[in-house]
């Protein structure tokens, strides 16, 4: 996750004109930044060339120059005097992870890499509907997309106004903005309609959009600021993998990895630094703790453990910060999974067991449930329980997480053993304990250390992108590379699954290590 820092930000001296050198201002500069660049071509829009003259005399015909790429094509996006003559603040740029349900903007300093500061939102489509299908079926109209873009946008400049006054930054000194979220995210950020991404056969507007002007967007940057989205892959492989696998390095080692982003979907890419290959499954509303009643995001007051004692089946729950309960995210229902079936309270096809559960069993209309927490412990003074519909919907979603991992590894021949490292990234895998998901079937039985937490790879990504070229020309690179595989048409893929769907799998020797209550 480290990546060479050569920046954005070059400091640049000329020789001033005379009348033996009457080279225009804008060429003097530009054939420095040639120079430099190693490049045949350097671009300015015509708003940065109304101010350079009077700018490039007031700083001694030296300057910071802000430069990015578009597909190769060098841009100079905005300059600042040099230190000694214009300490009038920092060239700083914002990373975005564009989520479905949460936007996260890290502020950074294009010269150094550093952060400056960090701040996160929900994402105020959420108002149009939480699931990102609504929001594409509302924006099937001229109006309804305005709306729902001009949402995003309105939140991203809010945020963003919020965020650099906090930092001690002014607006117009941020002349980078890169986007990484999933394809649906990028394209009500831009403004595209979204409605064919989910219509057979699911195409896309764009798979590797222009840089664009933020002023373009409505986003209020620096006047003639870039805004960078990442590449997309297809419809349900979106550029924050493209940004996570950036950030984790995967695409550079020798090794065979897998790298695992639960969110709206669970996306998965498996490679090295000579192939890679991606796929994508609907195994991620459940585990991101949307099967239940009780199911939110990880946040203050929600239980993210549980450990269940084998021999008396008292409950000991942990949520986030110590708060009273108040729901469940996915690494809570996981560990519950888990810790319900190591006790013996559900059975192999993840049913309630009478017996072991005790006064914990309810039942309603049919429909058996086990208490979490009782209305006195809860922060919301009722019950906290999940019913058997949800531990069924649960098994169904690790059944998807797991059959999407073999399919995959077997498409390319490899074995489960052959993987040096599992990366788990988003929430959900700052999260989740490995070895839950391993009781429950969910990922391979693999020893713990080849598991590894990447955090919000989708923002690290984007940050990296703002420290450096590099890792722009590796982002596009990586999405020329991958070769997509469709599990829609992959009946060996539905074979598997029904295998799955049991605790831990219909072949108990494939989790060697997971050992059960019997009774």
């Amino acid at each position: 996750m480290t990546q060479e820092n050569s920046g954005w930000v070059i400091s640049v001296t000329v020789s001033p004109p005379s009348l033996d050198d009457n080279t225009a201002d804008a060429d003097r500069l530009i054939n420095k930044l040639k120079s430099i660049l190693k490049t045949d071509t350097v671009d300015v829009d015509l708003p940065l060339l109304k101010t350079l003259p009077l700018q490039i005399r007031k700083w001694g015909y030296a300057a910071r120059c802000v430069c990015f790429k578009d597909r190769g094509r060098w841009k100079l996006v905005g300059m600042k005097g040099p230190r000694d003559v214009d300490d009038s603040g920092v060239c700083a740029g914002i990373a975005a992870d564009l989520g479905t349900t949460r936007v996260v903007l890290r502020l950074v300093n294009l010269e150094t890499g550093e952060t400056i500061g960090e701040t996160a939102f929900d994402n105020p489509q959420i108002e149009i509907g939480p699931d990102i299908l609504e929001r594409i079926h509302f924006a099937d109209n001229a109006a309804g997309l305005e709306n729902v873009h001009q949402l995003i946008i309105d939140g991203f400049n809010h945020h963003i106004d919020t965020l650099c006054k906090a930092s001690g930054v002014d607006v117009s000194d941020v002349f980078l903005l890169a986007v990484s979220g999933n394809t649906s995210m990028a394209h009500l950020f831009l403004g595209l309609p979204p409605g064919h991404i989910i219509r057979e056969p699911y195409i896309p507007v764009v798979n590797t959009p222009n840089t664009l002007a933020a002023k373009e967007l409505g986003i209020r940057l620096n006047d003639t600021a870039r805004v960078f989205v990442f590449p997309n892959v297809g419809s349900y492989f979106g550029g924050d993998l493209i940004s996570g696998i950036v950030y984790s390095g995967i695409h550079q080692q020798d090794d065979i990895a897998i790298l695992v982003d639960v969110g709206t979907n669970a996306e998965v890419v498996l490679g090295n630094k000579d192939w890679l290959v991606a796929c994508a499954g609907a195994a991620g509303p459940a585990l991101e703790g949307g099967v239940s009643k009780i199911g939110m995001n990880a946040k203050p007051g929600v239980i993210d453990r549980i450990q269940i004692d084998p021999a008396s089946g008292a409950v000991d729950l942990h949520t986030i910060d110590g708060l009273p309960p108040k729901g469940i995210c996915g690494s809570g229902m996981i560990d519950m999974m888990a810790q319900l079936f190591a006790a013996g309270l559900v059975d192999i096809r993840g049913k309630f067991v009478e017996a072991a559960c005790g006064d914990r069993l309810r039942e309603s209309d049919g429909i058996r449930r086990i208490v979490l927490a009782t209305a006195e412990e809860s922060a919301t003074g009722e019950e906290l329980s999940i019913s058997q519909v949800d531990i069924d919907s649960l098994i169904r979603s690790k059944a998807a997480m797991y059959t999407i991992l073999e399919t995959i590894c077997r498409y390319v021949g490899v074995g489960f053993s052959d993987l040096s490292t599992f990366y788990i990234a988003g929430t959900f895998g700052s999260f989740i304990n490995p070895r839950s998901a391993i009781t429950i079937g969910m990922i391979p039985d693999l020893p713990d250390g080849t598991y590894q937490s990447l955090g919000n790879s989708s923002l690290g990504g984007a940050a990296m992108v703002l420290s450096s070229p590099n890792a722009l020309d590796e982002a596009i690179e990586i999405r020329d590379r991958i070769t997509y595989l469709e599990l829609n048409v992959n009946q060996e893929f539905m074979n598997r699954f029904s295998a799955a769907k049991f605790l831990p799998h219909t072949d108990p020797a494939r989790f060697p290590s997971v050992q059960v209550k019997t009774t």
